[in-house]
């Protein structure tokens, strides 16, 4: 029997894809010709990754984690939570953070929404100790 691997892609429909594309690319690093791991070769189409842990999971229909006119968030991990933020604030753009959110041994999230709205949530795991 054949094991599933991981996540191979993530599709979602956008009004300007080439323009949420660049977003995503110039903001965050992610997508087509972006690697997390600067020694990793640069493939056009591909967006190498850091390997760690992932959370797939359904939401109730009517959670209010996300807002309600969206069928997805994606939650991106990230190695420090501060620098990424950055450049939203340096923008004057939200940057949504709960204390709540955060606890000591899953680690620390905010929120922030790419230009067509849709909800990012960044996560720092928490550092093994």
């Amino acid at each position: 029997m054949g094991h599933v691997k991981g996540i191979g892609g993530l599709f979602f429909r956008a009004r300007d894809p080439a323009a949420l594309s660049d977003w995503y690319r110039d903001r965050l690093g992610v997508g087509g010709g972006c690697s997390a791991d600067d020694s990793a070769p640069v493939n056009q189409w591909v967006w190498t990754v850091t390997g760690g842990p992932l959370v797939f999971s359904p939401f109730k229909a009517d959670t209010d984690y996300f807002p309600a006119d969206r069928q997805f968030m994606i939650n991106l991990r990230v190695d420090d939570l501060d620098a990424v933020l950055a450049p939203f604030r340096a923008a004057g753009e939200e940057v949504i953070t709960k204390k709540e959110w955060d606890d000591p041994s899953v680690g620390r999230f905010a929120r922030v929404h790419d230009p067509e709205g849709n909800p990012i949530e960044l996560w720092e795991p928490a550092q093994a100790g």
